[in-house]
């Protein structure tokens, strides 16, 4: 079974990743028994389906926005961003968004080309969760959660900077 990161610690994955193959479309992609991670136009395309399931996750691509899935959030467990090249950052604003701006308090998941010094980082905006890529150290990139035990700026984790912690 695929491993995560999940709260700090590396548990078994669950669910099950749904991309799109060429020549596939969101109407006709065979979508497996379990829990689901689908892509945002699946979602859209298939959505009663998908809410006859106990549980449902949608993945963004780093062109998708977060408002594009903030009205049914309530009827999520997981949100995904896919990180298609580490160089990528776009998923860091969709998932401060999905933390600030829409109230996501469930999972919030980092897919796709992540690598452990991408860790911190994509705490600090307000993921939970990351599947780290395949061909990395997993054990190796849950220690970088904690890189850094002070960060000067204000983020979704922190919302006060620490010149103002620091006076408090």
């Amino acid at each position: 079974m695929p491993k995560i990161i999940k709260h700090s610690s590396i548990v078994d994955d669950n669910w099950t990743l749904v991309r799109l193959a060429d020549g596939e479309s969101a109407e006709t992609v065979q979508l497996p028994a379990g829990d689901l991670i689908v892509p945002l136009k699946v979602w859209q395309a298939r959505r009663a389906e998908l809410l006859a399931r106990p549980q449902r996750g949608v993945w963004l691509a780093p062109d998708e926005v977060a408002q594009d899935i903030a009205a049914d959030l309530d009827k999520l467990q997981v949100v995904a961003v896919d990180f298609p090249q580490f160089a990528d950052g776009r998923g860091y604003s969709t998932a401060a968004l999905l933390r600030g701006r829409f109230g996501w308090r469930g999972e919030l998941r980092a897919i796709g080309d992540v690598l452990k010094d991408q860790l911190f980082y994509l705490q600090r905006v307000g993921f939970d969760a990351y599947a780290v890529r395949a061909d990395k150290d997993i054990e190796d990139a849950v220690k970088a959660l904690n890189d850094f035990s002070e960060t000067y700026q204000a983020a979704v984790d922190e919302p006060l900077p620490l010149f103002r912690r620091r006076r408090a």
